[in-house]
């Protein structure tokens, strides 16, 4: 069988004959199949006689237009949420409602895709943010827009953190009711747990809030996110927070300390969730809002500490079978200040590793245990080997994400660097990075 393959200038002529332009909502029809949806621009690396549309489900696909292909304009009109190029002009904000900063770092919230490569780019300006979520102006009032910086969180750094929690220290001690921080997904964990460590006294809400997919997809999921964030800085509560899908659906999103959440997903919607730990709350975005944590942190107008510092000598480091210790080698040799293991289940190590972390910790190296399992809690005595790493000045962090113990070992180690000192420290509860009471609800949930 011979497919014919029209040219790409005989699409162009059937397209502008019919005046349908990129962002035309369009049916196709080919042998088999009837295609209803958006016109979308080509990868200059793709076959230009193909032709892209978004479907309503928010994937892409790639029809190669051939004699059996047929185009017509679709009689319904395209409604795509998405982010627009335009700036957020003549945007109106009620000025009795709470007064909120938003700081904008780049990510997939703040990304469209890169027709040139089909990837995405993270150069939106963070005004452009507001332009698809018109609801924000009925909850907040947004009066301040900052971006420190733009980066993809995967390229995020202490110093980046360092320049976010002093934005933010300056935006609240300036009359701030609350601020949205906008944020790459991969990492974000890392960040809110550095920013729950370097906001001390914080009697306001921070939200931290991202995006799966870009926002040029119509499954966008930044927009409930940030609609949820908005609510939850509008609102009595404080702290540092992730406000992220709760389901699949766009109908609620979970609030979760700072230090007790972690990203579960690559890509699914409700992709971060609560470990050894209940939500604070869950919201919907029409305002609705069930509070699980009873005894939340409640709003007030005292002054945030800026405590922002942190040594970046430190590293965490999974033991695995057949590790060998040259791994911790490379740290002695490069003068390393601390690491985190991520041991197996209660703090298990390899036997060999014994002897290593021994001289790592007399060469004056903080050796921190969290457990790779992330749910429960490392026990420094429950088996011989515990004990005999507790002997030697292992630090066991309890149930403390690993995440977390990298960053709290990293602030601790910017203050006190005697080994009682830093013991003393990380084992402080400081932002509710400790659950005293493990629950049952509170696995898988």
């Amino acid at each position: 069988m011979c497919v014919i393959i029209m040219s790409s200038q005989q699409l162009k002529k059937i397209l502008d004959d019919l005046k349908i332009v990129i962002g035309s909502k369009i049916v196709v029809k080919t042998k088999d199949t009837i295609y209803e949806g958006i016109l979308m621009p080509r990868s200059e690396l793709s076959d230009q006689n193909t032709i892209v549309m978004k479907l309503d489900n928010g994937y892409n696909v790639g029809i190669l237009y051939t004699k059996d292909v047929s185009i017509q304009a679709s009689k319904t009109k395209a409604i795509v949420r998405t982010l627009g190029k335009q700036k957020q002009v003549n945007q109106k904000f009620d000025p009795k409602k709470p007064k909120i900063s938003l700081v904008s770092t780049g990510g997939t919230i703040s990304a469209r895709v890169d027709y040139k490569t089909g990837g995405v780019y993270f150069l939106m300006d963070p005004e452009e943010i507001l332009s698809g979520v018109p609801e924000l102006k009925d909850i907040i009032n947004l009066d301040s827009i900052k971006s420190p910086f733009k980066v993809g969180s995967e390229d995020m750094s202490p110093k980046d953190y360092i320049v976010l929690a002093k934005t933010i220290a300056k935006e609240l001690n300036s009359g701030a009711d609350g601020v949205i921080v906008t944020h790459g997904t991969d990492t974000l964990h890392y960040t809110s747990a550095a920013l729950s460590f370097m906001l001390r006294d914080l009697s306001k809400p921070v939200a931290l809030v991202g995006a799966q997919k870009s926002s040029d997809r119509s499954s966008f999921d930044g927009a409930i996110n940030l609609i949820c964030a908005a609510r939850y800085v509008a609102s009595d509560m404080a702290g540092v927070a992730v406000v992220m899908h709760g389901s699949l659906n766009d109908d609620y999103c979970l609030v979760t300390p700072g230090t007790k959440v972690r990203k579960m997903h690559t890509s699914r919607r409700d992709a971060f969730r609560p470990i050894n730990a209940l939500p604070i709350a869950k919201i919907w975005h029409d305002g609705k809002c069930e509070i699980i944590d009873k005894a939340y942190k409640k709003k007030s107008d005292s002054k945030v500490t800026l405590d922002a510092k942190f040594e970046d000598k430190v590293a965490i480091v999974h033991t695995y079978p057949g590790a060998k210790t040259d791994i911790l080698d490379f740290y002695v040799a490069n003068r390393y200040k601390g690491i985190v293991i991520g041991a197996t289940a209660l703090g298990h190590v390899p036997s060999s590793w014994l002897s290593s972390l021994k001289k790592m910790i007399d060469a004056g190296i903080s050796v921190v245990i969290a457990s790779q399992t992330l749910y429960g809690s490392t026990h420094p005595h429950v088996y011989r080997q515990l004990i005999e790493l507790d002997n030697i000045g292992v630090i066991f962090v309890k149930d403390m994400l690993p995440e977390v113990a990298y960053i709290k070992l990293g602030w601790v180690l910017a203050h006190v660097t005697k080994s009682d000192d830093v013991k003393k420290m990380m084992l402080e509860n400081y932002a509710g990075e400790f659950t005293t009471c493990l629950t049952l609800n509170m696995f898988l949930y």
